[in-house]
This record gives C-alpha cells, structure tokens and sequence, in this order.
C-alpha cells in the first residue's frame, strides 16, 4: 500500500482503505463524499520531519496511516473509538 501526494495532498486508493475499515471500495467512495468517513492530514515536524501521517474516521473505528515522505506506508494503526 502506497499512498500519493497530488497537488499537495494525499491519495489512497478506496481499495486499500475499504480492506482497513471493513467496507467495501464503493461504499468508501460514497461515505468520503457524504461524509461518513472523516480524515485529518499532517505533516511531521522536529523528529518526524519527513513523515506524514493520515488518519480516518468511520463510526467507532479509527485508522492511522504513518508514511514516509515518498508515500510508504511505514505503520498502520487500526482501533475502536467511542462516541462517534
């Protein structure tokens, strides 16, 4: 899984999130556009300059992606939230 920066922000394709939040790629699709699934950008800074990390929200499920600069994916967290 690779994420790719365009236009200065970052891309993942529906079928790689789909796998991590348990839904399948169309419904990723329509629940980004709806808003159902929620997401937060940011950037590294100090001891993590060069890394970016992307977090999704859907329902009571958290998943946070931890990437080098060029787009690996360097650590996936998945976890159960409450009160969302």
């Amino acid at each position: 899984m690779k994420v790719e920066m365009k236009d200065g922000q970052p891309v993942i394709d529906a079928a790689d999130l789909a796998g991590l939040l348990g839904l399948s790629p169309e419904d990723v699709r329509a629940k980004m556009r709806s808003g159902d699934i929620t997401s937060r950008f940011e950037t590294g800074v100090d001891e993590d300059a060069g890394r970016i990390r992307l977090t999704f929200y859907h329902e009571n499920k958290k998943v946070r992606l931890t990437c080098s600069e060029d787009g690996t994916v360097l650590k996936t967290a998945r976890t159960e939230i409450g009160g969302r």
